[in-house]
């Protein structure tokens, strides 16, 4: 059975205008030919993501979703940028073809790049597929391992070296993600003062080890290989990539690692079967990431909160959009739920810290 990720139809409010996208690739992309269709990924919950089939040939276009946005959030040029400065170096990466910001096209900056054809894994496993204990491990360790290995790139040699200011990360993070959730709270959304409060003075030195970061790493942002699952053979979704402290990566990375014995509560934010048995914890994660990078782990508590408040900031933000009417898209009306889980869970690495 194909367990390939699927396009479906059109969301309403979200079409495309299939004669000007058909030039524009046309135009841009040599040995193009054939009839356009245009589907649409339907997961994901910021960019927008579309399937652009031409003849033959399957390409993917993301663009920024419909309605009022954060001013510096949905680059597409510097997502486009980071991808053709990393894909010679992490093939990972999907290949970019073509970039515009011409807006007569779609109405925004968009890019279309290469589709990896590949399982990406849900929130439940599906019926056919199916990790025994020994491989669930294996599969998180190779998880982690991709992510070691960005980490591991030299981002000066990459022509990055001006994509980002790695000095200050931390603080511009704590500061930024604070201000977004105060501009996005709507009044049925938790205060998160006491854990904007604790991040402010618990934050850490600069990392002496800055390097280039996903900022969104998880694992349904990572293709595997259909003939054989416990190989990763893509990473998608480089919206927030950047140059920082790759301890942030891995707490944001984590703040989505629901666990077997986290509380219940906690399902309403899994987005992952990565409390299947045998999958690593937080806490084995985190130590082979120590283990593999030489790199002291200290105070993860911090990273880890950070993470469950900036995940929290994200849903919130979303939310915002539906709250005001900015869009009708149902799966986010109760966003405002886990938003007041992340807040909890973050309260609760406050009460547990020893920092």
């Amino acid at each position: 059975m194909d367990l390939t990720d699927r396009p479906t139809a059109i969301r309403s409010g979200e079409t495309l205008d299939k004669t000007l996208i058909e030039a524009f690739l046309k135009d841009s992309i040599p040995g193009l030919s054939g009839d356009v269709e245009i589907l649409q990924f339907p997961s994901g919950y910021s960019n927008l993501t579309y399937l652009i089939t031409v003849g033959e040939t399957e390409l993917v276009l993301r663009r920024p979703p419909f309605g009022t946005k954060a001013k510096t959030a949905h680059d597409m040029q510097r997502e486009y940028k980071m991808l053709k400065a990393l894909r010679p170096a992490f093939p990972y990466c999907p290949e970019p073809l073509a970039y515009t910001e011409d807006g007569s096209v779609i109405g925004a900056p968009f890019y279309v790049m290469e589709r990896l054809k590949g399982i990406i894994l849900r929130k439940e496993l599906p019926k056919t597929l199916s990790f025994p204990p020994d491989e669930a491990r294996r599969l998180c360790e190779k998880f982690l391992d991709v992510l070691l290995e960005l980490h591991s790139l030299d981002y000066e040699a990459l022509g990055l070296g001006d994509f980002a200011k790695p000095e200050g990360y931390v603080e511009r993070q704590v500061v930024g993600w604070t201000k977004r959730y105060r501009a996005a709270r709507t009044e049925d959304a938790p205060d998160c003062e006491e854990v904007m409060a604790w991040l402010a003075e618990k934050m850490p030195a600069d990392s002496p080890r800055p390097a280039i970061i996903h900022n969104d790493y998880r694992l349904d942002n990572v293709v595997l290989d259909p003939n054989n699952p416990l190989n990763v053979i893509g990473v998608l979704d480089w919206e927030m990539a950047t140059i920082g402290d790759p301890l942030m990566d891995l707490g944001n990375s984590m703040s989505y690692w629901v666990q077997a014995d986290d509380p219940p509560e906690m399902e309403m934010v899994r987005l992952m079967p990565t409390n299947m048995k045998g999958a690593l914890t937080r806490t084995e994660m985190v130590k082979r990431y120590e283990e593999k990078s030489g790199l002291p782990v200290a105070d993860f508590d911090f990273y880890y909160c950070f993470g469950l408040f900036r995940l929290a900031v994200i849903a919130q933000q979303i939310y915002y959009r539906y709250f005001h009417g900015q869009t009708k898209d149902e799966r986010f009306k109760p966003l405002v739920l886990a938003v007041r889980v992340l807040d909890k869970a973050a309260r609760g690495v406050i009460a547990a810290s020893d920092l």
